[in-house]
Protein backbone atom coordinates (compact mmCIF):
# COMPACT_ATOMS: atom_id res chain seq x y z
CA UNK A 1 0.00 0.00 0.00
CA UNK A 2 2.86 2.62 0.99
CA UNK A 3 3.98 1.95 -2.99
CA UNK A 4 0.35 2.92 -4.44
CA UNK A 5 0.33 6.18 -1.87
CA UNK A 6 3.57 6.92 -2.96
CA UNK A 7 2.66 7.35 -6.71
CA UNK A 8 -0.36 9.02 -5.77
CA UNK A 9 0.80 11.73 -4.28
CA UNK A 10 3.21 12.01 -6.84
CA UNK A 11 0.22 11.93 -9.27
CA UNK A 12 -1.76 14.47 -7.60
CA UNK A 13 1.51 16.78 -7.79
CA UNK A 14 1.47 16.24 -11.52
CA UNK A 15 -1.79 16.58 -12.07
CA UNK A 16 -1.94 13.25 -13.76
CA UNK A 17 -5.28 12.79 -13.28
CA UNK A 18 -5.73 8.84 -14.74
CA UNK A 19 -3.15 7.82 -12.46
CA UNK A 20 -5.08 9.12 -9.70
CA UNK A 21 -8.38 7.74 -10.51
CA UNK A 22 -6.71 4.44 -10.98
CA UNK A 23 -4.66 4.03 -7.35
CA UNK A 24 -7.86 6.16 -5.56
CA UNK A 25 -9.70 2.71 -7.24
CA UNK A 26 -7.66 0.38 -6.22
CA UNK A 27 -6.80 1.63 -2.89
CA UNK A 28 -10.34 1.58 -1.70
CA UNK A 29 -10.73 -1.64 -2.98
CA UNK A 30 -7.90 -2.49 -0.55
CA UNK A 31 -8.79 -0.91 2.49
CA UNK A 32 -12.56 -2.39 1.86
CA UNK A 33 -11.29 -5.73 1.88
CA UNK A 34 -9.05 -4.55 5.02
CA UNK A 35 -12.24 -3.17 6.84
CA UNK A 36 -10.67 0.00 6.74
CA UNK A 37 -13.97 2.43 7.20
CA UNK A 38 -12.59 5.76 6.90
CA UNK A 39 -9.65 5.09 4.30
CA UNK A 40 -12.11 2.68 1.97
CA UNK A 41 -14.78 5.63 1.64
CA UNK A 42 -12.32 8.54 1.70
CA UNK A 43 -10.41 6.80 -1.68
CA UNK A 44 -13.92 6.41 -2.83
CA UNK A 45 -14.73 9.99 -2.51
CA UNK A 46 -11.21 11.03 -4.09
CA UNK A 47 -12.23 8.97 -6.84
CA UNK A 48 -15.90 10.68 -7.50
CA UNK A 49 -13.94 13.96 -7.42
CA UNK A 50 -11.90 12.62 -10.02
CA UNK A 51 -14.14 11.59 -12.07
CA UNK A 52 -16.16 15.42 -12.06
CA UNK A 53 -12.73 16.75 -12.66
CA UNK A 54 -11.78 14.95 -15.47
CA UNK A 55 -15.11 15.34 -17.05
CA UNK A 56 -15.64 11.52 -17.73
CA UNK A 57 -19.09 11.22 -15.29
CA UNK A 58 -20.31 9.45 -18.82
CA UNK A 59 -17.84 6.76 -19.62
CA UNK A 60 -17.26 3.07 -18.87
CA UNK A 61 -14.77 3.83 -16.82
CA UNK A 62 -16.39 6.36 -14.68
CA UNK A 63 -19.21 3.55 -14.62
CA UNK A 64 -16.44 1.24 -12.69
CA UNK A 65 -15.90 3.61 -10.16
CA UNK A 66 -19.17 4.68 -9.38
CA UNK A 67 -19.52 0.33 -8.71
CA UNK A 68 -16.44 0.43 -6.79
CA UNK A 69 -17.55 3.15 -4.65
CA UNK A 70 -21.46 2.21 -4.09
CA UNK A 71 -19.55 -1.25 -3.20
CA UNK A 72 -17.66 0.46 -0.55
CA UNK A 73 -20.34 2.24 0.88
CA UNK A 74 -22.83 -0.98 0.71
CA UNK A 75 -19.95 -2.69 2.59
CA UNK A 76 -19.91 -0.39 5.01
CA UNK A 77 -23.75 -0.26 5.93
CA UNK A 78 -24.27 2.90 3.72
CA UNK A 79 -26.48 1.05 1.53
CA UNK A 80 -29.17 3.83 0.80
CA UNK A 81 -25.63 5.82 -0.02
CA UNK A 82 -24.54 3.31 -2.21
CA UNK A 83 -27.70 2.99 -4.51
CA UNK A 84 -27.50 6.20 -6.50
CA UNK A 85 -23.81 5.26 -7.92
CA UNK A 86 -25.28 1.79 -8.71
CA UNK A 87 -28.03 3.41 -10.44
CA UNK A 88 -25.65 5.38 -12.75
CA UNK A 89 -22.84 2.78 -12.82
CA UNK A 90 -26.11 0.66 -14.64
CA UNK A 91 -27.52 3.26 -16.87
CA UNK A 92 -23.86 3.43 -18.38
CA UNK A 93 -23.17 0.09 -18.47
CA UNK A 94 -26.66 -0.89 -20.27
CA UNK A 95 -25.96 1.64 -22.99
CA UNK A 96 -22.14 1.10 -23.86
CA UNK A 97 -21.42 -2.87 -23.13
CA UNK A 98 -22.16 -6.17 -24.34
CA UNK A 99 -25.19 -8.39 -23.14
CA UNK A 100 -22.94 -10.91 -22.64
CA UNK A 101 -20.18 -8.67 -20.58
CA UNK A 102 -19.89 -9.86 -16.76
CA UNK A 103 -19.55 -6.54 -15.56
CA UNK A 104 -23.44 -6.51 -15.47
CA UNK A 105 -23.63 -9.52 -13.82
CA UNK A 106 -21.70 -7.97 -11.18
CA UNK A 107 -23.07 -5.01 -11.05
CA UNK A 108 -26.75 -6.66 -10.52
CA UNK A 109 -25.49 -9.21 -8.05
CA UNK A 110 -24.33 -6.06 -5.84
CA UNK A 111 -26.42 -3.92 -6.16
CA UNK A 112 -28.74 -6.68 -5.20
CA UNK A 113 -27.13 -6.92 -1.83
CA UNK A 114 -27.63 -3.08 -1.38
CA UNK A 115 -31.09 -3.33 -2.19
CA UNK A 116 -31.71 -6.27 -0.08
CA UNK A 117 -30.16 -4.55 3.26
CA UNK A 118 -32.70 -1.87 2.55
CA UNK A 119 -35.47 -4.50 2.58
CA UNK A 120 -36.13 -3.82 -1.53
CA UNK A 121 -36.57 -7.25 -2.03
CA UNK A 122 -38.45 -7.57 -5.23
CA UNK A 123 -36.40 -5.03 -6.82
CA UNK A 124 -33.07 -7.28 -5.88
CA UNK A 125 -34.97 -10.93 -6.85
CA UNK A 126 -35.37 -8.85 -10.58
CA UNK A 127 -31.75 -7.81 -10.61
CA UNK A 128 -30.56 -11.14 -9.60
CA UNK A 129 -32.46 -12.99 -12.39
CA UNK A 130 -31.05 -10.46 -14.70
CA UNK A 131 -27.95 -11.32 -13.51
CA UNK A 132 -28.20 -14.95 -14.31
CA UNK A 133 -29.48 -14.38 -17.61
CA UNK A 134 -25.93 -12.46 -18.38
CA UNK A 135 -24.04 -15.39 -16.90
CA UNK A 136 -26.26 -17.99 -19.06
CA UNK A 137 -25.14 -16.01 -22.32
CA UNK A 138 -21.47 -17.69 -21.78
CA UNK A 139 -20.11 -20.95 -21.06
CA UNK A 140 -18.39 -21.01 -18.30
CA UNK A 141 -19.97 -19.07 -15.50
CA UNK A 142 -20.99 -21.84 -13.78
CA UNK A 143 -19.46 -21.14 -10.43
CA UNK A 144 -20.50 -17.24 -10.81
CA UNK A 145 -24.26 -18.48 -11.23
CA UNK A 146 -23.83 -20.72 -8.00
CA UNK A 147 -23.02 -17.43 -6.28
CA UNK A 148 -26.43 -15.59 -7.91
CA UNK A 149 -28.09 -18.64 -6.68
CA UNK A 150 -26.48 -18.03 -3.10
CA UNK A 151 -27.48 -14.69 -2.67
CA UNK A 152 -30.99 -15.41 -4.13
CA UNK A 153 -31.25 -17.79 -0.76
CA UNK A 154 -29.53 -15.45 1.43
CA UNK A 155 -32.35 -12.62 0.30
CA UNK A 156 -34.92 -15.05 0.70
CA UNK A 157 -34.32 -15.84 4.14
CA UNK A 158 -34.38 -12.12 4.72
CA UNK A 159 -37.26 -11.45 3.06
CA UNK A 160 -39.72 -14.46 4.46
CA UNK A 161 -37.05 -15.89 7.28
CA UNK A 162 -35.82 -19.55 7.57
CA UNK A 163 -39.12 -21.58 8.30
CA UNK A 164 -41.39 -19.57 5.96
CA UNK A 165 -38.20 -19.91 3.12
CA UNK A 166 -37.25 -22.64 4.00
CA UNK A 167 -38.93 -24.45 0.45
CA UNK A 168 -37.96 -21.37 -1.40
CA UNK A 169 -34.19 -21.49 0.19
CA UNK A 170 -34.10 -25.54 -0.49
CA UNK A 171 -34.30 -24.76 -4.17
CA UNK A 172 -32.26 -22.38 -4.72
CA UNK A 173 -29.32 -24.25 -2.77
CA UNK A 174 -29.78 -27.10 -4.89
CA UNK A 175 -29.49 -25.40 -8.50
CA UNK A 176 -25.98 -23.47 -7.12
CA UNK A 177 -24.88 -27.09 -6.35
CA UNK A 178 -25.83 -28.57 -10.05
CA UNK A 179 -24.27 -25.55 -11.52
CA UNK A 180 -20.90 -26.23 -8.84
CA UNK A 181 -21.08 -30.01 -9.93
CA UNK A 182 -21.51 -29.37 -13.72
CA UNK A 183 -19.12 -26.74 -14.05
CA UNK A 184 -16.23 -27.81 -16.94
CA UNK A 185 -13.34 -26.23 -15.36
CA UNK A 186 -13.08 -27.67 -12.06
CA UNK A 187 -9.44 -26.79 -11.72
CA UNK A 188 -9.13 -23.28 -11.74
CA UNK A 189 -8.21 -21.14 -9.27
CA UNK A 190 -11.35 -18.79 -9.69
CA UNK A 191 -13.11 -22.46 -8.79
CA UNK A 192 -11.21 -22.47 -5.98
CA UNK A 193 -12.03 -19.28 -4.43
CA UNK A 194 -15.39 -19.93 -5.36
CA UNK A 195 -15.90 -23.61 -3.95
CA UNK A 196 -14.12 -21.76 -0.22
CA UNK A 197 -16.72 -18.55 -0.61
CA UNK A 198 -19.50 -21.02 -1.01
CA UNK A 199 -18.58 -23.54 1.40
CA UNK A 200 -20.04 -21.38 4.72
CA UNK A 201 -22.98 -20.57 3.14
CA UNK A 202 -24.29 -24.43 2.44
CA UNK A 203 -22.65 -25.07 5.72
CA UNK A 204 -24.98 -22.33 7.41
CA UNK A 205 -27.85 -24.02 5.63
CA UNK A 206 -26.99 -27.15 6.89
CA UNK A 207 -25.58 -29.02 3.90
CA UNK A 208 -22.45 -29.98 6.13
CA UNK A 209 -21.29 -32.66 3.75
CA UNK A 210 -21.58 -30.56 0.41
CA UNK A 211 -19.58 -28.01 2.23
CA UNK A 212 -16.82 -30.60 3.15
CA UNK A 213 -17.19 -31.59 -0.40
CA UNK A 214 -16.43 -28.29 -1.49
CA UNK A 215 -13.65 -27.82 1.44
CA UNK A 216 -11.91 -31.36 -0.46
CA UNK A 217 -12.42 -29.36 -3.43
CA UNK A 218 -10.62 -26.05 -3.29
CA UNK A 219 -8.20 -27.69 -1.04
CA UNK A 220 -7.14 -29.69 -3.34
CA UNK A 221 -6.51 -26.93 -6.27
CA UNK A 222 -4.63 -24.63 -3.71
CA UNK A 223 -2.43 -27.80 -3.33
CA UNK A 224 -1.89 -28.73 -6.16
CA UNK A 225 -3.52 -32.30 -6.20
Amino acid sequence: RSHWLYWLGEAERADNHNVVLLLSNELMGLCRKLGERENATSFAEKALSQVQKMGIEQNVGAATTYLNSATVYKAFGFAQKAIPLFEKARAIYEANVKETDNRLAGLYNNMSLALVDLKRFDDADELYKKAIVVLEKTKGNEPEQAITYLNMATAAEAQFGLEEGCEQIDLLLKKAMELLDGSEDKQSGNYAFVCEKCATVFGYYGYFDYENQLKGRYKAIYEGN
